[in-house]
């Protein structure tokens, strides 16, 4: 019998996960006319929108994620975020063991913690609302357990968009909710949905679009234009055939980086606004720090000393070290976004290290030019000094 039963148990598990991957209009109680798999939790919504009379009928698909938990939606009348949102929360009841569902306000002090979060009507017209597992009255709160929340809305006239909010917790003290957990997934559970058209945005998406474009500008400004200016000026200012080429060459590449870094660095600092509690701590503290470094490269230039100057090989020692500690910083900085990005087995981080090692490759075999022709020509100043070159040329001539 206990066997039966634990195989019914996760007989209905499977299933519940199923129902939570692929979204469906039709749940034991409803039938509803379009529904939308969520970005993330596995969460879907169902609903029916009356536009006669702006009347709006949604069922929410969730799943707890433990016994002692809650499971969560709402809506934001102003702005796409979790603050200001009027939610309906479900869970077990401390003192029947029966689903109930609560509203509650997320004013800005659900942030800080510092009271519990109480239940208190809403200022939205909320109609009616319910709530049930999947399975009906013989199912139980497990983890995994799916529940259904249902809720008729009337709307403003004229406006079909709303901003979704959904989460699940793990605890319920009395009938107080506490915090969800701040995984990249439980922070980006907003949408923004047109109910009347369909169509939904969600916030995810516009966060994983800055991120890659975050991570393309970073890479190829702190992680190759940088280290390519610092190439140009270390090999090419030798080659006395380029002149002054090689400077303006050095500065222009340097330039570019920069600028490129920074439409980086300000995309990052959106990325962190859109992102509240996800804080990468060392990619962010790199990140300041080699905008900080570049700043103060770029600004140098402004007062770099002529080269008659007493202070030049000052300006020259600050300058070199400034900008190698910029480089090596960046190049850090641009695998630490690899790890914060969880592309640590990407084709893109393959392909900035085949960039990469090419130019290291390029460096090396430079740096090793570089000491042979140094070493050929002390050797030939040497030899001059001890006069072998004169002698040798004398004798040469006298063979002619």
């Amino acid at each position: 019998m206990l066997r039966c039963h634990l195989l019914l148990l996760l007989l209905c598990s499977s299933i519940s996960v199923a129902l939570s991957a692929h979204c469906t209009t039709v749940t034991a109680t409803k039938t509803f006319q379009k529904c939308m798999n969520l970005p993330t939790q596995q969460a879907s919504i169902a609903w029916t929108f009356h536009p006669h009379n702006a009347t709006l009928d949604l069922v929410f698909f969730g799943n707890f994620i433990s016994p002692s938990g809650w499971v969560g939606w709402g809506i934001n009348p102003s702005s796409p975020g979790m603050t200001g949102a009027r939610v309906l929360i479900a869970f077990s009841d401390p003192n029947s063991g029966q689903i109930v569902v609560l509203p509650y306000i997320l004013d800005p002090t659900v942030k800080l913690q510092r009271t519990p979060l109480l239940s208190r009507p809403l200022d939205i017209r909320l109609l009616s609302s319910s709530a049930a597992l999947y399975g009906g009255k013989m199912a139980t709160v497990h983890n995994g357990a799916a529940l259904h929340i249902y809720a008729t809305l009337k709307l403003i006239p004229n406006k079909t968009k709303i901003h979704l909010i959904w989460n699940r917790g793990l605890y319920v003290q009395g009938y107080s909710p506490t915090i969800h957990p701040t995984t990249a997934d439980d922070l980006s559970s907003i949408a923004t949905l047109d109910v009347a058209s369909g169509t939904a945005a969600s916030q995810s998406d516009e966060i994983q679009t800055l991120k890659v474009i975050h991570g393309i500008l970073n890479a190829v400004s702190w992680g190759l234009l940088l280290p390519i200016g610092a190439v140009t000026a270390r090999y090419l200012r030798h080659v006395q055939t380029l002149g002054p080429a090689w400077f303006y060459a050095h500065a222009g590449v340097q330039l570019a980086g920069f600028a490129l870094g920074t439409i980086g660095f300000v995309i990052g600092i959106r990325l962190g606004e859109l992102s509240p509690g996800v804080e990468y701590s060392l990619h962010r503290k790199l990140g300041i720090a080699v905008f900080a470094l570049g700043g103060l490269q770029t600004l140098a230039l402004l007062f770099r000393p002529k080269t008659t100057n007493k202070f030049r090989k000052y300006w020259k020692s600050y300058h070199h070290f400034v900008g190698y500690a910029c480089v090596v910083i960046g190049t850090v900085n641009v695998f630490q976004g690899f790890e914060a990005m969880a592309a640590s087995g990407s084709y893109a981080k393959l392909a900035y290290c085949l960039g990469l090692s090419t130019l290291v490759g390029i460096c090396v075999a430079l740096e090793v030019n570089s000491w042979v022709v140094f070493c050929r020509k002390s050797q030939e100043e040497k030899m001059r000094r001890e006069g072998l070159i004169g002698a040798s040329e004398k004798e040469s001539g006298s063979y002619n």
